[in-house]
């Protein structure tokens, strides 16, 4: 038994590389979330968009609590050992009756880490579902090797470079991970994964947290950071980067754009892009 998950769900987890619903808070808690998020659009005049999608538990100190998150953590630990980065964030917010979508893929392609030792908690702030473009799964395809991959650059194409596996999955099913509110599913890196245009008459928002051991190291590009959210750093591959505790900082502003300047040329490798505000 771990601090969170059976001894079946961690089996569950082993052989079908993804686990869903686990209860992290209140339905009226995910409601408060959204509405700091909402209340944060409206002073920015839009939804938030490019680089502020990207690592954003480094700006808010409400997105930086859900990283911290009892809950969360002990459901990672429960999978990869009790000393735990969150190397990276992603809000995702689908809106009502549009066309925007997350093509086939594996999270690992670009991403230059060591080894495939990384799960997503993706945690619903709204109901994630059939008719709004839940998460769909492929079981079983996080025990294949990185697969290839083309690039799209599609501009309905939620992820940074549009890329979508370059083989055909051929027969195989997918599970449609339905979510309510505060409910998160946990996927592995190498677990092919997209999801459907919302059709409903609602936003659909998730936040995506990766968690890695700190054993893991960034290969590719300059030297990286995380969070250190759980237990020690004995290896020394990431700077630390510190909680956020204030919004519109301009220290937190500095922190963030140095960081995801990084990971934008490290995600962006050998494209001309050099941004997460290119143009969609």
């Amino acid at each position: 038994m771990g601090k969170v998950l059976s001894a079946e769900q961690i089996e569950r987890f082993e052989r079908d590389g993804w686990l869903a619903p686990i209860p992290v808070m209140s339905a009226d808690d995910a409601h408060a979330i959204r509405e700091r998020l909402e209340h944060e659009e409206r002073r920015l005049g839009g939804p938030l968009s490019g680089t502020r999608l990207q690592k954003p538990h480094l700006l808010y100190p409400w997105l930086a609590d859900l990283v911290f998150d009892e809950t969360v953590a002990d459901a990672v630990e429960d999978l990869y050992g009790p000393d735990l980065f969150c190397w990276s964030t992603t809000l995702f917010a689908k809106e009502a009756h549009t066309g925007s979508f997350v093509s086939w893929h594996q999270d690992s392609t670009y991403w230059g880490l060591s080894r495939p030792d990384v799960v997503t908690a993706w945690l619903a702030l709204t109901p994630s579902t059939s008719a709004n473009g839940a998460l769909e799964v492929i079981s079983g395809t996080h025990l294949l090797d990185q697969l290839p991959h083309r690039d799209t650059f599609a501009a309905e194409n939620m992820l940074t470079r549009g890329q979508e596996i370059a083989v055909d999955v051929g027969d195989a099913r997918p599970s449609v991970i339905e979510l309510q509110p505060g409910e998160m599913s946990l996927h592995h890196v190498r677990l092919v994964h997209g999801s459907a245009p919302n059709d409903s008459d609602d936003r659909r928002i998730g936040f995506a947290m990766r968690f890695i051991p700190t054993s893991v190291a960034q290969l590719v590009g300059d030297r990286d950071s995380a969070t250190l959210v759980r237990g020690e750093d004995r290896f020394g591959h990431f700077d630390h980067e510190s909680r956020c505790t204030a919004e519109h900082d301009p220290a937190t502003y500095a922190l963030h754009q140095r960081v995801t300047e990084r990971s934008a040329a490290r995600l962006y490798r050998g494209t001309e892009i050099a941004s997460f505000d290119r143009p969609r």
